[in-house]
């Protein structure tokens, strides 16, 4: 296997930049540099020489089989985080034999192949790495710890337990078997199709944790959306103007509410109108608030717009409350009613990411929604009077393959290169 070494922090100036050396030369090339291999796991100061030449003085830590990130012999290279040092170090490293750049991934992709981490460990760590707010941090922490390992293995188990007991049935067939199987296997299959269901269904807020919310702004022209949808940003995102029809495309912020990802949409005011352009931004508009997560309602004297209303989980308020709107209100202008409204939509939105799950991927859904069907099938056979264990156990079988393509043991060839092509080089 080659040995592969890549620049493991972010390019360009800083204070400390970090390369990762992985594979059986690793300790030779430390050797190289260093002039002897330090006590593994301990980082020890070293100056860097390569020809006579001194390259820079920083940290070497080394890592035998089985304890660093990637499984393999590897090394860590700590030094000061000039383009030049670590041009000049990674320079040396490509011209040692058995050496080479590693591709986008690879570590990541060496740690999976050497057990050291599943493939939904490896998706919570890319999830980790692209988290900006603290509840995207924390889901994908949750997943990189092994949670989805972990639960797929209990489920796994009591999966091999109903097997087993069908088995021993056809084991026995020609014996007298004493108890009935079929109450006992069919508690562990509801109690597994509960499960899977429920997690299935939070699959979708878990993405949405992930790649963020959208919460559109709704309403007439000129009742004060693009206003607020600066008020929200802190700077001037959208024209604002006394003339109705101002906005003709859709303007977005993303932002952080209190630890979650959402993207504010600044929508066309809906309203009848001959101008073409404008009717476009209309249609936009209507398309995008009915996809979006949530809809904040601007009303005006004239009420809700035509065309659309709201639904359970919508916030209705009414716009330029500086102008003496009564009821609940609010002024992109003023700020008034600004910070009510934000914690109106987190509040709705945390309830709903309380009912996330432990899956986060459209890929997980899939996996369990072929178990889903697996087990649906085994119950079938369980149930009937004259029971065919043997189609049963196999569905099971069935059930538990979908569950291991979960964390990579089978049938995920076609996602690796697109999981793994995610990844900068140095990871």
């Amino acid at each position: 296997m080659d040995t592969i070494f890549a620049l493991a922090t972010a390019r360009g100036k800083a204070g400390v930049a970090i390369i990762r050396i992985s594979g059986p030369a690793s300790h030779d090339a430390v050797r190289h540099l260093a002039g002897d291999v330090p006590e593994m796991r301990r980082a020890v100061l070293r100056t860097l020489r390569s020809g006579g030449e001194v390259l820079d003085q920083g940290l070497v830590l080394t890592f035998c089989e089985g304890s660093g990130f990637t499984g393999e012999r590897a090394a860590e290279l700590q030094l000061h985080g000039s383009t030049a040092v670590t041009s000049a170090v990674l320079k040396v490293l490509s011209g040692l034999p058995g050496l080479r750049q590693a591709e986008p991934g690879e570590f990541t992709r060496r740690a999976l192949e050497n057990d050291r981490l599943d493939l939904a460990q490896v998706e919570g760590l890319a999830d980790l790495i692209d988290a900006e707010t603290e509840i995207q941090r924390k889901q994908a922490l949750r997943v990189l710890s092994g949670a989805i390992g972990k639960r797929v293995l209990l489920w796994r188990d009591k999966l091999i337990r109903a097997a087993a007991l069908l088995e021993a049935t056809i084991d026995f067939a020609e014996e007298d078997v004493p108890v009935d199987v079929a109450p006992e296997v069919l508690e562990i299959l509801d109690t597994l199709l509960a499960e899977f269901r429920a997690e299935t269904d939070g699959v979708r807020i878990a993405e949405r944790v992930r790649d963020g919310f959208e919460v559109a702004i709704i309403g007439r022209p000129n009742s004060g959306k693009s206003t607020l949808i600066n008020m929200l940003a802190g700077r001037e995102v959208a024209l604002t103007s006394d003339v109705p029809g101002t906005t003709r495309d859709i303007v977005e912020v993303r932002m952080d509410l209190k630890g979650l990802a959402v993207t504010m949409l600044d929508t066309a005011g809906l309203r009848q109108t001959d101008d073409r352009i404008e009717q476009l931004g209309i249609g936009r508009a209507r398309a995008r608030a009915e996809a979006a997560d949530l809809r904040v309602f601007l009303m005006d004297e004239a009420g809700l717009p035509d065309g659309m209303r709201p639904v359970p989980g919508d916030v209705v308020v009414r716009g330029k409350a500086d102008l003496g709107a009564s009821g609940p209100a609010v002024s992109g202008l003023t700020g008034e009613g600004v910070q009510e409204l934000v914690d109106q939509i987190s509040a709705e939105l945390s309830g709903r990411v309380a009912g996330s799950g432990t899956l986060t991927r459209e890929r997980h859904r899939v996996a369990l929604m072929r178990g889903i069907d697996a087990l649906e099938a085994a119950r079938i056979e369980v149930s009937k009077t004259a029971a065919r264990t043997e189609i049963a156990a196999e569905d099971i079988r069935a059930a538990i393959r979908a569950l291991e393509s979960l964390l990579g043991g089978i049938g995920v060839e076609a996602v690796l290169d697109e999981v793994f092509s995610r990844f900068c080089i140095g990871k």
